[in-house]
């Protein structure tokens, strides 16, 4: 399977909120970066960690939803554009950087517009 394949079942798996099947597609041992708060974000290490954030995330924004807007590779490293939207009204963009090792995400750095 290739890099834009696990991104794309990895964002199906968001847009359905089902944590358990994001979580099969990162490492034991990944990293997450969040957009909040501003500046820099909120890093989570490990399984357990980033699995916590997702729950709780997806338990404070019932509609979230991603669009991807395009996917680059580039050997172990992928960048993703995308839409965020978690209402009818509510929406941002930005970007997620990847490193990918042994078909699976080892690492989500994400940035958002303004």
């Amino acid at each position: 399977m290739d890099s834009i394949e696990i991104l794309q079942i990895f964002n199906d798996a968001f847009n359905r909120h089902d944590v358990g099947a994001m979580m099969a597609w990162m490492t034991p041992d990944c990293i997450f970066e969040n957009t909040d708060p501003a500046p820099d974000g909120t890093r989570y290490t490990g399984q357990q960690a980033v699995r916590r954030f997702w729950e709780r995330f997806f338990a404070d924004a019932p509609a979230a939803r991603i669009e991807i807007e395009e996917i680059v590779v580039c050997g172990d490293r992928a960048l993703q554009r995308w839409t965020y939207s978690w209402s009818e009204t509510g929406h941002v963009r930005g970007v997620d950087i990847f490193c990918l090792r042994d078909g699976k995400i080892a690492e989500k750095l994400s940035y958002v517009k303004g």
